[in-house]
Parts: structure tokens; sequence; C-alpha cells
């Protein structure tokens, strides 16, 4: 199997979608409380909070993959560290945004 083709059509797929829904909520009002299902119309500190809810989903997709996919050691630690590193960029990414905006910067 080719690993490209798991990895390469899904990241253009969310980076597109990704980009839109970005556009449409731009100028909304982030929301805080209750519940709220599109990413885009949370605050940081409700993202965060999301990211974390995701690590379950991240160890059960790793699961599936390695389970369902034909790859190679070296191609099941290349999947490890990229789950890793997203997850690892958008917390951080959402923590430094969401302590920026309580200090009023």
């Amino acid at each position: 199997m080719n690993i490209l083709m798991y990895f390469i059509v899904p990241v253009i797929v969310v980076i597109i979608v990704g980009a839109i829904m970005s556009r449409i909520f731009r100028d909304e009002e982030k929301k805080d409380k209750g519940f709220v299902l599109f990413y885009h119309q949370l605050t940081y500190r409700r993202k965060m909070i999301r990211s974390l809810w995701n690590i379950p989903i991240i160890i059960l997709l790793y699961l599936v993959l390695y389970w369902i996919g034909d790859f190679s050691s070296n191609e099941n630690i290349a999947i490890v560290i990229i789950l890793l590193l997203i997850f690892l960029i958008e917390f951080t990414y959402n923590y430094v945004n969401w302590k920026k905006v309580e200090k009023g910067e």
C-alpha cells in the first residue's frame, strides 16, 4: 500500500475545508460555553480543550491504521511522529493564543 494515499489526499481536503470554514466564521463572535459543532466558532481555550479530547481519537486512528494498513515498522514510526507533532503543534498554538487573549494583547 502506498502511504502517500493515506496522508496526501486527506491533508489536502482538510486544508481546503479548514480555509473555507475559517473564512466563513472569521467575523463571528467566538463561543466559550455551550455546544458548538464547528471548530472555528470556538475560543482558543475551547479549541485547546477540544484538542485534548482528540487524544483518544488519535490513538484509535493509529490503531486502525496499524491493523488495516500494510506498513513497515519505519512507516508506523513515521505515522506516530506525524500524529504526535500535529497534536502538539495544535495544542501549543491554541494555548499560547488563549494566554495572549486572556492578557488582552
